[in-house]
């Protein structure tokens, strides 16, 4: 079992950045595939980006290509997703997530494991 806190939402202008993290708990942090999804109001969740157990392999949303990264530090337990030229529509609850079964799955739109949320608000 692995639990999941995230940390770093907040109220940012359209253009700007922010930097997500999410810790995880217990030893076997390096073996879970990792990602962050986001849900807006009235909307479903959705999936943001991936990375593969030892961070060579990443995946993206289309909507977020080219302007957010994913990375991990397996020795602090931690996942990043740094956010740049935020935009409106990037306002959501953004959530970590991991699974042992591969980054593949949380590409798909699913995951083992969920952390509570952080908020994220671009204003125009």
């Amino acid at each position: 079992q692995v639990q999941l806190v995230e940390s770093g939402g907040g109220l940012v202008q359209a253009g700007g950045s922010l930097r997500l993290s999410c810790a995880a708990s217990g030893r076997t942090f390096s073996s879970y595939a990792m990602g962050w999804f986001r849900q807006a109001p009235g909307k479903e969740r959705e999936f943001v980006a991936a990375i593969s157990v030892g961070g060579g392999s990443t995946y993206y949303a289309d909507s977020v290509k080219d302007r957010f990264t994913i990375s991990r530090d397996n020795a602090k337990n931690t996942v990043y997703l740094q956010m740049n030229a935020l935009k409106p529509e990037d306002t959501a609850v953004y959530y970590c997530a991991a699974s042992p079964r591969g980054p593949m799955l949380l590409v798909a739109g699913t995951s083992d494991y969920w952390g509570q949320g952080t908020q994220v608000t671009v204003s125009s």
